[in-house]
């Protein structure tokens, strides 16, 4: 890994300090049921599903599950395989790494609920690089990445609100040639 500024980690800070507090809006629609279950069904909460279908059934709000916002990497259909990262993770949800040869892991992630999210709501969310810092610690050199994203209801009272730390590293050399064109 290089020590000169053209090294991928240098890349990362500089791409990343370009973008602090510019933030980008995203349209994700008006929230179902249907995803609330899928969601649910995801983290094993048959129970949630039985009385969100219930509640449907007789014409009353249902509301989201507490994390389900936090939870939800994109709200697109999501890329195939073949388009994800060496890391195992979509390009969007890699910010500031296209093409660099990088890994990175969560770093820890703290949400804020505000509003329960009531099916039928529609939902923007906002997100912003917050800041950014190479670090070295015992292993090397890496780059943390502080993100904030907000979700918002269409009068937009806030409903939750993330705050993650991203830790990007640079890829063993053996992993180097794999970044791939999506990354």
């Amino acid at each position: 890994m290089s020590g000169d500024g053209a090294s991928p980690l240098h890349e990362v800070l500089a791409r990343a300090r370009e973008l602090v507090d510019r933030w980008e809006y995203e349209d994700c629609g008006t929230v179902t049921v249907k995803e609330f279950c899928r969601y649910a069904a995801a983290v094993d909460d048959a129970d949630y599903i039985r009385r969100a279908r219930a509640l449907e059934a007789a014409g009353e709000p249902v509301e989201a599950p507490p994390l389900f916002l936090a939870a939800t990497m994109s709200w697109e259909d999501g890329p195939v395989e073949g388009e994800l990262r060496p890391d195992g993770l979509a390009v969007r949800e890699s910010p500031c790494t296209r093409g660099l040869a990088v890994r990175q892991v969560h770093g820890g992630q703290s949400v804020r609920l505000m509003r329960p999210l009531v099916a039928g709501a529609r939902v923007t969310a906002s997100r912003a690089v917050v800041s950014a810092q190479r670090k070295h610690g015992r292993s090397g050199a890496f780059v943390l990445l502080a993100l904030t994203t907000r979700f918002t209801s269409a009068d937009g009272s806030e409903l939750t609100a993330v705050d993650e730390t991203i830790v990007v590293r640079e890829a063993p050399a053996s992993c180097e040639g794999q970044s791939g064109a999506a990354a």
